[in-house]
């Protein structure tokens, strides 16, 4: 079966089925793998595929280059879905592999979604891809190292594919309007094709459905596709976010890292991406919380409350007037000092307490309610601050035997913790002089 052959059907397949290149020539984007001398293209050239699973977003031609793979090396073509297909599929596209390669044709096995498949119908991939039966191609919009097997990741190479930019989308374009006698005739001005790139937003597919259904509406009106039309034609569209996919975790990392960075117009934009599309505010209530602690801790620990504050406003008021505090919240995290002296610290005494002995609190530390308890000592030795000058107990052991000497909170010299440095060599400097008199 030829799968590039012109079908009596063609006329009901949407546009983009029916502009699918039919040559490696045509196909648009992805040149930092199919580029002339890139490894992809020359196994092409040279008529040496290999199993491989091709990693990117939607829309971005990953099925279409496997087809093109097939077609370029006369290879028989064998697609499988791994949202419908299971074990039992696998395996007869292995018996048509094997009967194929016995009449002298190669296969090359396509699993669109593979991310979907289970640790046990990956596994059923591994033979066949072992002994050849087959080259095996894989496509998937999330990470494969989390999504895919180990074994199976071994044995083919990742490409990751990029979102089309807007050279890629005039290419498109052109080639939809000389495929295509509707979309031909459908006029476009400059500033709304830029719009219409924008909404396209990367993907290809998305950007043939637009032009299809503006083509419909307007391919024979003399006003053609306005950027009114195209809004009414786009009301509600969002951009490209994934609610627990790669775009999700990429986005919130950008967020992080921007508040990080003392970037208020990057966290901001950041996280008006998540919200626009459609990630649950409280999620990043909660992680603005986790930011206030991790990145700005005592440098100024008004954060911590500001980005509590916003939590609460978020419950209080509900979307969209919450998100504003939301808004509030993120540049001032942005715009305040950073520590991670806190983040540090606590991370290093739990490493400490995790692969530690169980150490003994101090005598003079411990509580004495009962009379046995004093007989033993128990508090017998403890300094009340308060009593102390500075009310400060100097040269008093707080830190279990074994542990005394070393300093796991060190403050930054900025922001609050500045001045908290400052009173802590102070108070060290008491110690120091209290040992001194001791003879310690």
């Amino acid at each position: 079966m030829d799968l590039f052959a012109a079908d009596a059907n063609d006329v009901f397949k949407p546009l983009a089925e029916r502009l699918r290149p039919t040559a490696l020539s045509d196909y648009v984007g992805q040149i930092h793998v199919l580029g002339e001398g890139q490894p992809l293209r020359q196994a092409i050239e040279r008529d040496q595929l290999h199993s491989m699973i091709f990693w990117g977003p939607p829309g971005v031609g990953k099925t279409t280059l496997a087809r093109l793979l097939a077609h370029s090396t006369a290879s028989r073509f064998e697609p499988l879905s791994a949202v419908q297909a299971g074990v039992k599929d696998i395996k007869a596209a292995a018996e048509r592999a094997q009967q194929a390669a016995v009449e002298g044709k190669r296969t090359l096995l396509f699993v669109d979604e593979v991310h979907r498949f289970n640790k046990a119908q990956q596994d059923a991939f591994l033979p066949y891809v072992e002994d050849g039966t087959f080259v095996f191609v894989g496509a998937t919009t999330e990470n494969p190292s989390f999504e895919l097997n180990a074994a199976l990741l071994s044995r083919a190479r990742v490409y990751p594919l990029k979102s089309l930019d807007d050279a890629d989308m005039a290419q498109l374009l052109k080639q939809a309007q000389n495929g295509d006698a509707k979309v031909g005739r459908l006029k476009i001005d400059d500033a709304t094709r830029q719009t219409l790139f924008q909404l396209a937003d990367g993907d290809a597919r998305r950007l043939y459905n637009l032009l299809e259904l503006a083509a419909d509406l307007y391919a024979d009106d003399s006003e053609g596709l306005t950027a009114e039309r195209l809004g009414q034609m786009t009301q509600g569209q969002t951009r490209r976010f994934d609610k627990g996919g790669d775009a999700f975790y990429d986005q919130i990392s950008a967020l992080h890292k921007s508040v990080r960075g003392s970037s208020p117009d990057g966290a901001l934009y950041w996280l008006c991406r998540m919200l626009d599309g459609g990630c649950d505010p409280f999620y990043i209530a909660r992680r603005l919380v986790r930011m206030a602690s991790e990145d700005i801790g005592n440098a100024d620990p008004r954060a911590l409350t500001i980005a509590m504050d916003a939590w609460q406003v978020q419950e209080r008021l509900g979307t969209p007037e919450g998100e504003l505090a939301l808004a509030h919240a993120c540049v001032y995290l942005a715009c305040a000092p950073k520590s991670n002296a806190v983040y540090t610290a606590f991370n290093r005494m739990m490493d400490v307490v995790r692969s530690d002995r169980s150490r003994e609190v101090p005598v003079h530390l411990r509580n004495a309610p009962t009379g046995l308890m004093k007989d033993l000592g128990y508090g017998a030795q403890y300094r009340y601050a308060h009593d102390e000058p500075h009310a400060y107990a100097a040269g008093e052991q707080y830190l279990p035997d074994g542990l005394t000497d070393e300093t796991f909170y060190q403050p930054v010299d900025r922001g609050l913790e500045k001045k908290i440095a400052e009173k802590l060599a102070f108070l060290r400097q008491l110690d120091a002089e209290a040992k001194t008199e001791r003879g310690d």
